[in-house]
């Protein structure tokens, strides 16, 4: 009863517009609101522990005095206070993290958040509900001196207490237990010895017996891992069982474990590398005359995206970068309240960038703003009065019926279709404009130091031309450009999904890509920009057109932005282009749903679009896409690399040129722009996966939602956190490794200098390994030893499969596949 009479106060007090009733005095903080509500809330839980509402409303008005007086109260040593705090915090951290997390970001429109609050209250609910039970069942004060003085008087029972909470007994043996402790000392007292002497015997005796049932498990499963069948384990000798069951059994659980991964890892690193070997020099380094060029984002849902659309057009060559594109920025879109950054995690923008709407379409733009808040308003009504237990609710309910009945069975047999009328119909009433983008800063704003916590609105010209050369040199697009770029964002968007954002770009703070995509082709089509960038050596050539666009990752459409009509003359190439995306669009749904169960059977490319189009609609859908679930490498360097193979939708792809980077300092800014992106996404979905319950959040299909701000397991548990089971139930846990196409001598020492870097690799968190660009030799990196050469021998596999296509690899499957080449990318155009 503690927890959810505490979680039903801390999620009314953080509640940013779900709750159909908020504390009136929450904007005196937690403690103060919490204290007043004990005399008008008529759902108050106290009411059965005589005079708590007396009690609460003596204690002291300072919340960090109650700590003091409550611990004083309960006997605890002085010595031990932060102790005692940490482990009360850490009884539900997803709350005290988010108590904390509110606390030290607060913004001026939600109610004052102190952790100081969170354990005052915590402290006091303790003694409210704890001291009737300790006088009881013990006829003691609720002090732990008193306490202790009774267990080591009776230390059976402090036992008993011990094993019981800990449910390391035998279900019928704690049948027999929890009845006898939650009765009274004087009741029970004398019955408590005699049935603690035999729970040694229960204990052990449920899990001694037969040593051949005890020992059967543990060799199946070795046999299993070890590829023995039922007759070769036969066939093996008593003493070589015997010496299975010792080796397996010298090794604690966290040694086996650390073993098996470093065998799976090991099995997987062999395959990648032999891959990498294989297709070396089979495709040149740039691609001479492309029709165009393709930036995209490092995530390896976008792997099968750039593969797919090399197999559609050959002409085209494509890049990868961390999804902001070098462009950090605090953005503000039409419809948005207030800014969002838009970058890593790591970083905070120093420069805004605004959505305008023309001065000659503000009276259009005056009237969507009118009907997007009328909508919305009546939305929110509509929900927050039908939570309500009122009449009225009772009527809107009776009302609402037959339609939400016909809005269920649309969304049941065609989600997707409805999906696709309802959006038909917001744009309708809501009148949408498109806006345009304030990138330049004017006057004093251009010339002034602008910070994180005084931000520029806009960029100065110096800033364009930086961003905009450091981004080019970054990937290695400095010449050569073609007549059509096109930067391509990505997010996600699908329905009933609190887990949204971790569908989102990572290098854009789990938000979406596009707004940084507009920035950077808005920036690089300025004829100033391109003067200037000319005398830096990057000659962008007059018919070259940046093109924006925003790739949606679940059902795989794309949102073009034409925030600069193209010339004449490009019109028939863009036109091409986009036929060109939609056609990748559709074999990359095919590719993705093999391995979603539900998917159809062999569909057509057609309808496996359809199906990821509905999919995004559905409000059922625990699984509207896999994320990240598989990823496990990093290759930095050229499309040359990767080009021509297929890597089943399993790597970040980074593009980076070696050849001009003599000294390494491009690749040590790349290192660290997009080493903490892979490796936060590759840790998250490892810890998740290896144990979902503790760094995950479980399944999707008990999360409620709690005030826009986080879920709860049921109504009233922790805040979990983590990713989902239904994100990580395909992923296999390995760490991730990161390849690098330079030479060794440069990448050990930009290592040598850059603790970040040492922190990650040094201590095991990610992978290492150097592949030369040009004799194509793969070192491994060691942190204790220092880098080992690779041959081709150390894989101990057959050659590579060769397909034309990717469709004609993946084919009837629906497990992970190893890699293959594929002949198609390289026809040549």
């Amino acid at each position: 009863m503690l927890q959810p009479t505490l979680i039903r106060h801390l999620a009314a007090h953080l509640d940013q517009g779900l709750a159909a009733w908020r504390n009136p005095l929450r904007g005196r903080g937690f403690y103060a609101a919490w204290r007043a509500s004990s005399g008008s809330d008529w759902a108050w839980e106290l009411d059965e522990f005589a005079g708590a509402r007396q009690q609460i409303l003596q204690l002291a008005d300072d919340p960090l005095q109650a700590i003091v007086d409550e611990l004083t109260q309960l006997g605890v040593d002085e010595r031990r206070w932060c102790g005692y705090l940490q482990q009360l915090a850490m009884e539900l951290p997803g709350w005290a993290g988010m108590f904390h997390w509110r606390e030290s970001r607060p913004r001026a429109a939600e109610a004052p958040v102190s952790l100081c609050d969170f354990l005052a209250v915590r402290l006091i609910l303790d003694r409210l509900h704890c001291a009737p039970l300790v006088q009881r069942v013990w006829g003691l004060p609720l002090q732990l001196d008193a306490l202790a003085r009774h267990f080591v008087a009776h230390p059976e029972e402090l036992r008993l207490r011990h094993d019981c909470g800990s449910r390391c007994l035998p279900e019928e043996l704690l049948a027999t237990l929890q009845p006898l402790l939650r009765a009274t000392a004087a009741a029970s007292g004398r019955s408590r010895a005699p049935l603690a002497a035999t729970v040694p015997t229960s204990a052990t005796g449920a899990a001694g017996g037969d040593a051949l049932a005890v020992a059967a498990w543990p060799l199946f499963v070795l046999a299993q891992h070890l590829g023995l069948s039922g007759r070769e384990l036969r066939e093996l000798a008593a003493g070589d069982v015997q010496a299975l069951l010792e080796c397996a059994a010298s090794l604690s659980d966290g040694q086996r474990g650390q073993v098996w991964l470093l065998a799976y890892e090991h099995h997987y690193r062999q395959q990648i590398l032999a891959a990498l070997a294989a297709n070396h020099g089979r495709s040149p380094a740039r691609l001479a005359g492309a029709a165009a060029q393709f930036v995209f984002c490092m995530d390896d849902r976008e792997e099968g995206t750039r593969r797919h659309l090399e197999e559609v057009n050959p002409a085209y060559e494509t890049f990868g970068a961390a999804g902001f594109f070098g462009m950090p920025i605090l953005w503000q879109g039409l419809d948005d309240d207030e800014p969002t950054a838009l970058c890593p995690i790591v970083v905070r923008p120093t420069n805004a960038v605004r959505e305008m709407v023309p001065a000659s379409a503000q009276i259009a733009y005056r009237r969507h703003v009118r009907r997007r808040r009328l909508r919305l308003g009546w939305q929110e009504r509509l929900h927050q009065t039908s939570r309500r237990g009122s009449l009225l609710a009772a009527l809107l309910t009776a009302f609402a019926a037959p339609p939400a009945l016909l809005a269920l069975l649309a969304r049941t047999l065609a989600p997707g279709r409805l999906g696709e009328l309802l959006q038909r119909c917001r744009q309708r009433f809501d009148k949408p404009l498109p806006g345009t983008l304030q990138l330049t800063a004017d006057g004093d704003e251009a010339s002034r130091n602008a910070t994180a916590d005084n931000p520029r609105q806009g960029f100065s010209e110096d800033e364009q031309v930086a961003r905009v050369a450091g981004f080019l040199r970054s990937i290695g697009l400095t010449e050569g450009f073609a007549p059509l770029v096109v930067i391509v964002g990505h997010g996600s968007d699908s329905r009933n999904n609190p887990h949204l954002a971790a569908y989102d770009c990572g290098a854009c703070s789990g938000r979406h890509g596009g707004p940084n995509a507009r920035v950077l082709a808005a920036l690089a089509n300025r004829p100033q920009v391109r003067r200037r960038l000319a005398d830096q050596g990057i000659v962008v050539t007059e018919s070259c057109r940046f093109i924006a666009v925003e790739h949606n990752t679940c059902d795989e459409s794309f949102l073009w932005y034409d925030d600069e009509p193209l010339v004449p003359t490009h019109q028939a190439a863009f036109a091409r282009l986009r036929r060109d995306c939609e056609e990748a669009a559709r074999l990359h749904a095919l590719e993705r749903c093999r391995r979603f169960a539900s998917a159809p059977d062999s569909p057509t490319p057609q309808q496996a679009r359809q199906h990821l189009a509905n999919r995004r609609q559905d409000l059922a859908q625990a699984r509207p896409e896999l994320g990240h679930a598989t990823v496990a490498t990093a290759f930095i360097g050229r499309r040359s690399m990767s080009r021509g193979a297929f890597f089943d939708r399993r790597v970040f792809l980074i593009s980076y040129d070696p050849l001009p980077d003599s000294d390494g300092r491009i690749l040590e800014a790349t290192l660290l722009a997009a080493g903490p992106v892979g490796a936060g996404i590759s840790l998250e979905y490892y810890f998740s996966t290896v144990n979902n319950e503790g760094y995950g959040c479980g399944s999707k299909v008990m999360h409620n939602l709690t005030g826009l701000f986080g879920v709860m397991q049921g109504s009233s548990s922790d805040l979990r956190t983590g990713l989902p089971l239904q994100m990580v139930e395909i992923h296999e846990a390995m760490r991730l490794l990161v390849i690098v196409e330079q030479t060794r001598e440069i990448v050990s020492a930009i290592y040598q200098r850059q603790p970040p870097l040492q922190e990650l690799i040094g201590n095991g968190w990610v992978l290492l390994a150097a592949l030369d660009p040009q004799s194509g030799a793969i070192d491994l990196f060691d942190p204790a030893t220092g880098w080992q050469p690779w041959t081709v021998a150390d894989a101990g596999s057959p050659a590579l499969p060769e397909r034309e296509r990717s469709a004609d690899w993946f084919g009837g499957h629906r497990e992970p596949l190893p890699p293959a080449l594929l002949r198609r990318p390289l026809r040549q155009p």
